[in-house]
Formats: structure tokens, C-alpha cells, sequence
């Protein structure tokens, strides 16, 4: 079995694979999974869309930041966090101190193509959702791009991706097999 040095936070936009790649690669490090939008559904005993809904994006937001910094002071685990959470400055400043952050990125026909599945994303709840989610990545990208790693979540098997991500964190030193 091997080691973690530090949490592994996922980052990335709605759809990039973040729940679903960190729970293969936690899996597959013998580590622990969190997943900040659960953890935060879970303390506020509601779904995000009623949170959104009930009390605006920025009280979502504050949620989010206070959530994630109680994980970061958790053992090295995969974090999964929220599309948004990167583009906070003070939580994006936790994750850099407190863990290796990886850009999960993904071509938005991908993008789009996976959210269309998942059902409810406050966010592009719009008259044109692929328009919305297009802009929205073009606004985050700059920032999603200060990651410790950049890697390309592709319509392939997560496995994959996976793969990637280990050989990148092992190189790093974050990751000793």
C-alpha cells in the first residue's frame, strides 16, 4: 500500500469528472474520499439546488469555504470540490497551503455532454445552458490554470484518467507507491 503526502484536491468545472475520478483514485490509493458538495448537502440537510434556491449563490459560497477548510484539516485524502470553489481567493489560497490541487480539464462539448446527464445544476439553470456552461469556463479557465497539475479529462474511461493522475502525482513526489 502506498502513501499520500498530501490531499489531493480536484478542481475543476461542473461535469469534468471531479466526484467520479476522486472516488477511483482514492480507491485506488487505499485513501479517503470526500466529496465538498455532499459534505455540504449533508450539513445543510438539503440539496444545493435548495440552497441556491433558499439563500443565493454567496451564502452557498460561504458554505463551500467553510467546508473545505474543515476537510483540508482532515488526513491526506482525494477531495473532490465544487465547481466554484477554485475561484474564491481564500479558499483557493487553503487548497494551495494544504493540498496538491489538479485541474481536472475537459473540452466543453465533454462538459456538456456529462451535466445534461446529471440532472440539476443551479448554475445553468438559464434559457441556454451550453451557452452559460461555455461562458462560465472561459471565465474560470485563467484560474483553473494555476493548479499544481493540469490534467485532460477526456470522453474516455475514468480509468484512465486515473492512470494519468498517478503517474503525474508519483513524479510530483505526492504519491509513493
Amino acid at each position: 500500500m502506498g502513501q499520500l503526502a498530501r490531499t489531493i484536491a480536484l478542481v475543476g468545472m461542473m461535469g469534468a469528472g471531479k466526484s467520479s475520478i476522486g472516488r477511483r483514485l482514492a480507491a485506488r490509493m487505499h485513501v479517503g474520499f470526500h466529496d465538498a458538495d455532499s459534505e455540504i448537502e449533508s450539513a445543510a440537510g438539503r440539496p444545493i439546488t435548495a440552497i441556491f434556491g433558499a439563500y443565493g449563490e454567496a451564502a452557498f459560497r460561504d458554505c463551500e469555504a467553510r467546508v473545505i477548510s474543515r476537510l483540508l484539516d482532515t488526513p491526506a485524502h482525494v477531495l473532490a470540490t465544487g465547481g466554484g470553489a477554485y475561484m474564491s481567493d481564500a479558499t483557493r489560497k487553503k487548497l494551495r497551503e494544504k493540498a496538491t490541487t489538479v485541474w481536472l480539464r475537459a473540452p466543453v462539448d465533454v462538459l456538456f455532454a456529462r451535466v445534461k446527464r446529471k440532472g440539476e445544476r443551479p448554475l445553468l439553470n438559464t434559457d441556454n445552458p451550453r451557452e452559460t456552461l461555455e461562458r462560465i469556463l472561459r471565465e474560470r479557465e485563467l484560474t483553473y490554470g494555476l493548479a499544481d497539475i493540469i490534467i485532460d479529462s477526456e470522453d474516455a474511461p475514468h480509468g484512465e484518467t486515473v492512470e494519468k493522475l498517478m503517474l503525474e502525482l508519483t513524479a510530483k513526489g505526492d504519491w509513493q507507491p
